[in-house]
């Protein structure tokens, strides 16, 4: 005669809809202290019940940390459901289901999931894993039974997957084949958290006195702050306009990065203030260095310069031609110019030229020296998640490297530092590095 089992515990309004959720990929996320961990662990269960014999995978970036997060919580909440196999890091349920436990801490762990079925996978944590991890997992999520093929993420602002999280499932930016409708975030506020608050009601008072933008993360939950930001003094609502604000008169140049991976490139214009003004971008991966010279002689039509890595400067092994002769073989590009690219001085270039927002104000109204169009929309997500590098808090982090392209046109584009326009005797313009954005 089989147990009638009661599973206790009364889910807060975000996590009922957690629970409710049907779309392929569900994301809780948000503030600390949410309730996202014991709905992660609860939704596993309830499918492992409803669903005899299905296959789920939990993940986490370390093993330790899912052991202390969730399989001793697991075989404390539900021990009577479920038996351990520690060398096999299972867990199996009652009726037939299994639990299987992985960690991924780097690129190579990843690379042990591939060809693996899944009809379950839960990334607790999801923030702590880059893109290309996801991708992996995602890949993962099939199988010939018939059982539903979800995935559950939980998730804080931060971290190296922080703008991936935030694209998909808060800014909802999607990508080719990439369907809305398989996306659902459930914002999670620590308020909503009933349990803890009364368990521990001074844990809100321990977030208010945080730092603020660790509050803001932490407590608020905003997904434009978080610690380890590089650029925080960025601010879309002061530095980016529309591109009807755009002012006449201007002297404009162009700024590129390229990669086989991704081609950025910046148009930008200068005015009598010498202001910066990002008027558009044009972010495209995979192009050859041949195909790119065609993009930016069309893209840059304009421009009196473009500044780019110096690296295109360099000989090419497989033509014996450089970079730049590439590029200058296509009729109505402008000239190049090697850029200034020593990366710490150059960082310090775009935190001054946005930090000035805070002292070139009149009337407590923010004048940055930098405005970006909203038209360039990789730029301005980039510069929102772009992380310091771990072990040189000056400089930013390699990775995400997907981030970096755009981010890196820029500090080229204000290390030129090109001279506002100064109408001369000859009707013509002079170009000449200014040693700080502050003389004008």
């Amino acid at each position: 005669m089989a147990t009638e089992l009661h599973i206790g515990g009364i889910p807060s309004a975000p996590q009922q809809r957690f629970f409710d959720s049907r779309a392929r990929f569900t994301a809780y996320g948000g503030a600390r202290g949410g309730g996202k961990s014991w709905a992660l662990r609860r939704k596993l269960i309830l499918l492992c019940l409803r669903y005899r014999g299905i296959r789920c995978l939990l993940v986490r970036r370390t093993y330790p940390e899912l052991r202390s997060n969730h399989v001793e919580p697991l075989l404390h909440e539900y021990g009577a459901l479920l038996r351990w196999h520690e060398s096999e890091k299972r867990l199996e349920v009652r009726g037939g289901s299994s639990i299987q436990l992985g960690y991924c801490a780097n690129d190579r762990d990843v690379l042990r999931y591939q060809g693996q079925e899944y009809d379950i996978i839960a990334i607790d944590e999801a923030t702590q894993l880059s893109e290309y991890q996801f991708s992996i997992f995602k890949a993962c999520l099939r199988g010939t039974s018939p059982y539903p093929r979800r995935m559950y993420l939980t998730c804080n602002p931060g971290g190296v997957g922080h703008s991936w999280v935030k694209r998909l499932f808060v800014d909802r930016d999607f990508r080719e084949n990439e369907r809305p409708d398989d996306y659902c975030f459930i914002p999670a506020r620590v308020f909503d958290n009933s349990a803890l608050l009364g368990s521990d009601p001074d844990y809100v008072d321990s977030l208010r006195s945080l730092p603020p933008r660790l509050r803001d993360a932490w407590l608020v939950g905003r997904w434009d702050v978080f610690e380890g930001q590089f650029f925080p003094e960025f601010d879309p609502t002061v530095h980016t306009v529309d591109s009807a604000d755009l002012p006449a008169g201007m002297r404009h140049f162009a700024a590129m990065d390229y990669g086989l991976d991704m081609l950025a490139l910046l148009y930008c214009g200068i005015d009598a203030d010498a202001n910066i003004w990002v008027e558009r971008e044009l972010c495209r991966p995979e192009l050859t260095l041949g195909d790119a010279s065609e993009v930016a002689a069309e893209f840059c039509r304009g421009c009196e310069y473009i500044v780019a890595s110096p690296d295109l400067w360099n000989r090419r092994q497989d033509s014996g031609l450089s970079g730049v002769e590439i590029l200058s073989r296509v009729p109505g590009i402008p000239p190049l110019r090697p850029a200034d690219d020593r990366r710490i001085p150059g960082w310090r270039v775009v935190h001054d030229y946005l930090a000035a927002a805070k002292t070139r104000g009149s009337n407590n109204v923010p004048r940055p020296a930098l405005y970006i169009s909203k038209l360039c929309p990789t730029l301005i997500g980039n510069l929102s998640a772009l992380l310091c590098d771990p072990n040189r808090p000056e400089d930013a982090a390699a990775e995400p490297h997907i981030l970096t392209h755009a981010p890196e046109a820029l500090r080229y584009a204000l290390m030129s530092r090109a001279s506002p326009p100064e109408p001369q005797n000859s009707g013509l313009f002079t170009f000449r590095r200014k040693p700080s954005i502050y003389e004008f």
